[in-house]
């Protein structure tokens, strides 16, 4: 039987057996240079926060963070990394979200390109309702034609037909030095809500 990527049970066994190729603690360097430009304080959400390596530089610059992710064995691993600081870690499904309109800046890292191409269009409206106006989703974007995934490529087009309706492109950069499962097709984006 197939498993599902749309199940949290796909992501556990895979975190439990530690398969787990999109998973590295090295903190990527466009990360931190947006993060040095955020004001202290800002409310950060990050999805599918797997072992929320990232998540510790957050707390550390003085952000308010809620870090989420719907595999019980990923957060186990979160609580794990970050001692102290799990009260900011809960197990919870993204698209369940209570639309607040109140994150200042949402961390995309390997959370789209996980989604079944189906839930697209609906990741791009939760964005949309859990973003503040002139809040930013901002992160690195697989672009590519893989649709054998997980990762699940896209194109920049595709992202801009499910974006653009609420969000303006900021920034774009391509990602020089990125992990072996996304082969060079990692992309900086940085996407404004309107």
């Amino acid at each position: 039987m197939k498993q599902n990527c749309a199940e949290p049970s796909f992501w556990d066994v895979r975190y439990a057996s530690g398969v787990t190729p999109w998973d590295t603690a090295d903190i990527p360097a466009a990360f931190q240079v947006f993060a040095e430009t955020r004001p202290e304080g800002s409310r950060v959400l990050v999805p599918g926060c797997g072992s929320a390596h990232e998540v510790k530089l957050l707390l550390d610059h003085g952000f308010e963070v809620d870090a989420i992710d719907f595999s019980a064995e990923a957060v186990a691993r979160a609580r794990a990394s970050l001692g102290a600081s799990t009260d900011c870690v809960q197990q919870a499904d993204f698209f369940l979200l209570p639309e607040r309109q109140d994150y200042d800046w949402i961390y995309e890292r390997a959370f789209f390109c996980a989604l079944p191409l189906a839930s697209r269009e609906a990741y791009a409206r939760k964005m949309a309702t859990l973003l503040r106006p002139g809040g930013v989703l901002a992160g690195f974007f697989f672009l590519g034609d893989n649709l054998k995934g997980p990762p699940f490529g896209s194109t920049l087009q595709e992202l801009q037909q499910w974006l653009l309706p609420w969000f303006d492109l900021l920034d774009m950069s391509r990602v020089g030095q990125t992990l072996p499962v996304f082969a060079d097709r990692e992309h900086w984006l940085a996407w404004q809500r309107r």
